[in-house]
């Protein structure tokens, strides 16, 4: 129905970890966790699931809520290998349209039968040519610290909130589980109040092994709000550290006896398995990519920690070491000097300007030094002043990793460096996890911070607030970029426009 069509797919799948929902081993299928859809273009779209056995995927896809006319994909088979579970990459689609799907699994067993059904839906990018706004949400650091699925507390509603603002896409800034953060199945709140965490056995023990991690993903998924928003809205997601273990980086030996296993690389391998299989992102190739929203977008995610040197003082002079690694850099600075679009939002999980200790050592771009580049600030006074000097404009960072909201302005005029455009970063987050903050301000750059929202002590519970997700409005015509922070409940907690920068 969309004209010239293709599919590309991936499968796979384990016993789904305790704790799924709607288990059964005999009968017809059973999709267990919800359907998503994920890293949308113009022309098309990663539609994800995972079943209860081994079954062949089949997506339908249509322009009409009712499916009626709708093309027919036959996707990979669900086995044991990637945790039954599966993507198809649809394409051919029309761009700037919200799209419906429906998802099922076939037996192989009985030919035939079928699960029952899953429906989502997702919409397309504009195309290169269209003037179509755009609107997204991001947020971060979902269900850490202690704080899981709380059922007596309405579970992790602020993707309801989310989900009410009818986004195109929802970037993840990273941190999308805690898989080193168990959970206790009650905790003490300051008010004498009791949370009660639904808790399965991966999430009872820091994750070590490929199923833990696995059951990382799918305890999230238990979720009712979280499995109705990405059943709608398609996701852009980046990984940081608590996907394996806290301020973790290439290399590291752990010194904590929680693990058993204490080779991060092993780790991390085993980590980065289970963040391919459990969501809607491409398979192969490296996690940092670019993805276009038309002429007025493009969003550049970054891979903060795959390519990451050892967290030191961070105050060394050698250009040849940092955070992104040679390569991604140069992809960085390639692609901002050849995008057209109107803004280039670029997702970095780690802040720019904020100082995130790890222990003695470092954890992120800055160290509290306001003088010159130094350490990893090196790397993005490269990418900048490379940027500045090709003369890129509608730079904007989006992060989350620190556990409050924020609004920073960079400028060279309050900076130790001249050789960039000024420019903003927002930060928001978590998404039902601890709150912290607010964390120092790296001089460096020229921060300030225009916007907090903090907690009043480290980690606050999300019963008692501040839970944040950002909002992106990007007007069709004028091209303006209006930002809101947000609260858990959606309520626009401070504002900012952004007028298009001129060519």
């Amino acid at each position: 129905m969309f004209g010239a069509a293709g599919a590309q797919a991936t499968g796979a799948g384990a016993t789904p970890p305790a704790g799924a929902p709607a288990w059964r081993p005999s009968g017809r299928p059973v999709l267990t966790h919800g359907v998503q859809s994920g890293d949308v273009t113009a022309d098309s779209a990663l539609v994800w699931t995972r079943a209860d056995r081994p079954g062949r995927m089949w997506v339908e896809v249509s322009r009409r809520p009712d499916l009626r006319g709708a093309r027919l994909l036959r996707g990979p088979v669900l086995d044991p290998s990637a945790d039954h579970t599966g993507r198809v990459r649809v394409r051919g689609l029309p761009c700037g349209e919200r799209l419906h799907y429906r998802v099922s699994v076939e037996s192989l067993d009985r030919h035939g039968v079928r699960s029952e059904p899953l429906v989502g839906s997702f919409a397309t990018a504009p195309g290169a040519h269209g003037r179509r706004g755009v609107r997204f949400v991001w947020t971060g650091d979902i269900a850490g610290q202690g704080w899981g699925i709380a059922p007596d507390f309405g579970g992790m509603r602020i993707f309801q909130a989310m989900r009410s603002v009818r986004p195109d896409f929802f970037l993840c800034s990273g941190d999308t589980v805690y898989a080193d953060g168990p959970l206790a199945e009650t905790v003490t709140l300051p008010d004498g109040r009791i949370w009660r965490n639904l808790v399965t056995p991966e999430k009872s023990k820091v994750a070590e092994t490929l199923a833990e991690y696995r059951g990382q993903f799918a305890y999230n998924l238990l979720d009712e709000h979280l499995r109705a928003f990405v059943a709608e809205v398609p996701q852009v997601n980046q990984w940081d550290d608590h996907e394996v273990t806290n301020n973790w980086y290439p290399g590291e030996v752990l010194a904590d006896a929680r693990y058993t296993e204490q080779r991060v690389d092993v780790l991390a391998a085993r980590a980065r398995q289970a963040f391919g299989e459990w969501l809607p992102v491409p398979a192969g190739g490296p996690l940092y990519r670019k993805l276009s929203y038309g002429p007025l977008l493009d969003v550049f995610v970054l891979d903060m920690r795959t390519y990451k040197d050892p967290n030191d003082g961070n105050t060394y002079a050698d250009p040849e070491r940092g955070l992104l690694g040679r390569e991604q850099r140069a992809w960085l600075v390639r692609e901002l000097k050849r995008s057209r679009a109107t803004w280039k939002v670029i997702a970095n999980d780690l802040p720019i300007g904020l100082v995130v200790p790890d222990g003695s050592a470092q954890e992120g771009v800055a160290q509290g030094d306001p003088g010159a580049p130094a350490g990893r600030e090196l790397e993005f006074a490269e990418v900048l002043g490379s940027a500045h000097r090709a003369g890129v404009t509608g730079i904007v960072f989006l992060t989350a990793d620190v556990h409050y909201t924020a609004a920073h302005h960079y400028d060279p005029a309050r900076a130790a460096v001249a050789d960039f455009t000024p420019f903003w970063e927002f930060v928001s987050g978590p998404a039902h996890a601890g709150a912290f903050g607010p964390n120092a301000l790296d001089g460096t750059f020229g921060p300030k911070a225009v916007f907090v929202n903090a907690p009043p002590r480290a980690n606050t519970s999300p019963a008692e607030g501040f839970q944040h997700f950002g909002e992106v409005a990007i007007d069709g015509e004028s091209g303006a970029f209006t930002v809101h922070l947000r609260d858990r409940d959606g309520g626009s907690l401070w504002t900012t426009t952004l007028p298009a920068p001129r060519r």
